[in-house]
């Protein structure tokens, strides 16, 4: 997994206005290796102060905070520090809510029965850029917003605005693979396959892997669809 490199520091946002839950999530992350909580936030503008004091790696949200919803704080966030990555952790398990979190720029949304094990490894995908929620669940999800919304040319341009080798990250990425995976698959320098992970997601107009996964089903999906 290393490169020749030391891993390093994930500094962590916590963003819950349970106090109980913060307290037990930060403890669940402090007693972790690479972890560092910055702290933690019980509402959307306290997260926007923390998070403009302190370069955040990874911001862990509730869905719903007291001043708005986490959907607001993972946008006013990314403002601050768009290379944070936001990991939602809520009971609200409503389509709504994950859809949100995804347009926001979400890496995953996890529900609050998850085992700590699981919250701390979501922490450190979302530290390296990978996704957490499968993409056929969620473009399912989509795909019946844009039956309502209608239809977006846009999407199918910027698809076929990828060159070969970008249309090659994608279709990886599509199976789950992750930057490392990739780069052994393709017999590539790691950061060259981030720099390719990169351009796909500026094409497509995509916060994250997740997103842009979801895109392509999208397209496919259509492509499928009959007349």
């Amino acid at each position: 997994m290393s490169d020749g490199t030391e891993p390093a520091m994930v500094r962590v946002l916590v963003v819950e206005d349970h106090p109980v839950v913060a307290e037990g999530l930060v403890a669940l992350f402090e007693g972790q290796p690479q972890l560092h909580v910055l702290g933690w936030a019980p509402s959307v503008a306290d997260a926007v102060r923390m998070a403009e004091s302190e370069p955040v790696d990874v911001a862990i949200v509730d869905f719903r905070l007291p001043d708005g919803t986490g959907a607001d704080a993972a946008i006013r966030i990314r403002e601050q520090r768009p290379g944070a990555a936001i990991v939602f952790l809520s009971a609200d398990e409503s389509d709504y809510a994950m859809l949100t979190a995804v347009e926001a720029g979400a890496s995953g949304y996890l529900i609050k029965s998850a085992a700590g094990p699981e919250i701390v490894e979501a922490v450190r995908r979302a530290a390296d850029g990978e996704m957490l929620i499968p993409a056929p669940k969620l473009a399912a999800l989509l795909g019946r917003r844009r039956e309502v919304a209608g239809q977006d040319d846009d999407r199918a341009r910027r698809l076929a605005s990828l060159t070969p080798r970008e249309k090659e990250m994608l279709e990886l990425m599509t199976r789950g693979l992750d930057n490392r995976e990739i780069a052994a698959r393709l017999t590539l320098a790691y950061p060259t396959v981030r720099s390719h992970v990169r351009k796909v997601l500026q094409k497509l107009g995509a916060r994250s892997r997740l997103e842009a996964v979801v895109k392509a089903a999208l397209d496919t999906e259509a492509g499928d669809a009959p007349e």
